[in-house]
């Protein structure tokens, strides 16, 4: 038996970029930021961030470029896979993408990079009904505690 899972919750580093393959499918790349932070041995406080480069496809993709801005946070579910590429330089290398099978966006409406309601979720074209309104409790009187329960009960 393996598992391949990968849990991240982060910010984005850039905006989503979306593109469309053939069969009209969403494909939605974004680099995700995670920070690990620490004190040395002098009580410094350091910190370590690391860069996931994140796909999504078909509808979540679409959710995340509608949704997502530079600076949103996220947690995505997923799990990880290796590619192997030439860089220019003509070496051989290898890059670890994240394919993310569920997503959700943490954080406040205004959380992106800049002030506008970058997460906002769309306008709806009914309002919710409202919330009953809740009756303050009524006073029950209260019995006496029972000092011996012990005697109460049959076995």
């Amino acid at each position: 038996m393996s598992v391949n899972k990968v849990i991240l919750v982060g910010r984005l580093g850039r905006d989503p970029e979306t593109r469309y393959i053939p069969n009209g499918d969403a494909i939605t790349n974004f680099s995700l930021a995670t920070d690990e932070q620490w004190r040395d041995r002098n009580g410094e406080r350091q910190t370590r961030t690391e860069w996931h480069n994140v796909s999504l496809y078909g509808k979540l993709g679409e959710i995340a470029s509608q949704y997502l801005r530079k600076g949103s946070q996220v947690f995505i579910e997923g799990k990880i896979q290796s590619r192997k590429y030439t860089g220019k330089d003509g070496i051989e290398r290898t890059a670890y993408d994240i394919i993310g099978s569920e997503m959700k966006m943490l954080g406040n409406r205004n959380d992106g990079s800049d002030s506008g309601n970058n997460n906002a979720a769309p306008p709806t074209s009914n309002p919710p009904p409202a919330a009953p309104r809740r009756q303050p409790p009524q006073q029950t009187p209260t019995t006496p505690p029972i000092d011996d329960i012990d005697d109460d009960i049959p076995f």
